[in-house]
């Protein structure tokens, strides 16, 4: 049996120079996050991710169209944590932070609402570290959707709550009253 120990998924991209978060922020590269310093190209990208990103995307906008709660979906969208630069898959910007931050390069803190969309690269410790993250940088609610099992992890402050195949996910905090069927979604 030939077994490898690998510290993480996220790529290091080497050939990228080595630039500040300050930087970072003032003109985040495509496909790469700030992390410890280092440029990290975002992976793993499947057919069933991207698929699972636009469901989520248009999800989430068509509620917060009809349902006139303002703010704006974004996918992929540049913000600052407490300590990286970070790029979440889907991610809600409510009204209120729209209209107090306007239109920046780089959100300065979390959204208030986030998803990753996980990929059969990443390492579960790594993404549930990222929500950690996304929650002591402004953000309010996360959500972690593993498509290959058909789970949906939504994070808060108090409470991690699981959805599994054959059940409805909701949001806890943000964009209150959305609620979708797991299968739908994740399908």
């Amino acid at each position: 049996m030939v077994s490898s120990i690998v510290e993480s998924t996220e790529i290091k991209t080497s050939e990228s120079p080595r630039i500040s978060l300050e930087e970072w922020m003032h003109n985040p590269p495509d496909d790469k996050e700030w992390v410890n310093g280092e440029l990290v190209e975002k992976n793993g990208m499947t057919l069933k991710h991207s698929l699972v990103q636009s469901k989520l995307t248009t999800c989430w906008r068509n509620y917060k169209d009809s349902s006139g709660r303002g703010g704006e979906v974004y996918t992929e969208p540049p913000c600052r944590t407490n300590r990286q630069g970070r790029k979440p898959d889907v991610a809600y910007l409510t009204a209120e932070k729209l209209a107090q931050f306007g239109e920046l390069a780089v959100l300065p803190q979390s959204f208030p609402l986030s998803a990753e969309i996980v990929s059969p690269t990443d390492f579960a410790e790594d993404v549930i570290a990222k929500s950690q993250e996304y929650l002591e940088s402004g953000g309010e609610e996360v959500w972690l959707l593993f498509p290959e099992n058909k789970w949906i992890i939504v994070v808060t402050q108090n409470q991690k709550l699981i959805f599994t195949s054959g059940q409805t996910v909701s949001t806890q905090i943000v964009l209150q009253g959305f609620c979708v069927a797991v299968d739908e979604l994740l399908a």
